[in-house]
């Protein structure tokens, strides 16, 4: 598991994705999604592709982009994070 550096900008990223959860939810139903400055930047079914994608498009390390599956309106598991909920 990777560790997860939690700085201003990750909880930012993160807090908006739980934000906007019901349109997540919408076009991205049990994928994995990651989220950069307010954006999805890699979405599918496989976590790590959608890691490995989300550092190759930002040129950011995986460890600095919150991923999180999409696998319902009320839950979110967020990679890195000892896959506990989070909402």
């Amino acid at each position: 598991m990777k560790g997860v550096r939690m700085d201003n900008r990750y909880r930012e990223d993160l807090n908006w994705a739980s934000e906007h959860h019901a349109e997540r939810f919408e076009l991205y139903p049990n994928q994995w999604i990651a989220v950069y400055h307010q954006q999805v930047v890699a979405h599918g079914k496989s976590g790590a592709v959608v890691e490995q994608e989300a550092e190759h498009t930002t040129d950011q390390p995986e460890t600095e982009i919150p991923v999180y599956y999409v696998d319902s309106l009320d839950t979110v598991w967020v990679m890195g994070t000892s896959n506990t909920t989070v909402r």
